[in-house]
């Protein structure tokens, strides 16, 4: 079973910041290949959404209110540690960021920038496509919307 921990940057202890950057850097710089500012200024305005089970940080997402990032609330660095995807905790992630972002700012338009091969997934959450695909960081990605 996964539990949830939602914390404002302040709130973080260094070891939890510590196991939020190393799951970023695990997935999104060497799984992914891909070489980029994932420390890019931004985490202080976030709500950070982790994912902690049996006792390891397994998925993790942060949330930005409106006008922090888009002109909506928004979803980044949706995560799930590569050893623990087969439990299907991104829905489980998803579930909770969404309604974290209801509850802590009261809305639910919400905007991502999604990895294009991930657009599926997000459609089950309730995104819908906006746009055409871009590259972002060489990656695939497409802007997404849910009401």
């Amino acid at each position: 079973m996964i539990e949830f921990k939602i914390k404002r940057f302040n709130e973080l202890s260094t070891t939890e910041l510590y196991q939020i950057l190393q799951l970023r850097s695990e997935v999104f710089v060497v799984e992914q290949n891909c070489v980029y500012q994932d420390i890019d200024g931004k985490d202080e305005k976030a709500i950070h959404v982790l994912g902690y089970y049996e006792g390891v940080l397994a998925a993790y997402s942060r949330l930005f209110k409106p006008n922090d990032y888009f002109a909506e609330s928004s979803i980044g660095r949706v995560i799930v540690k590569a050893s623990h995807r087969d439990k299907k905790l991104g829905h489980d992630l998803m579930r909770t960021s969404i309604e974290a972002i209801q509850n802590l700012f009261q809305v639910t338009n919400i905007t991502i920038s999604a990895q294009l091969y991930l657009q599926k997934f997000y459609e089950s959450h309730g995104f819908v496509t906006v746009g055409e695909s871009y590259l972002e960081d060489d990656i695939p990605h497409i802007e997404m919307r849910k009401s």
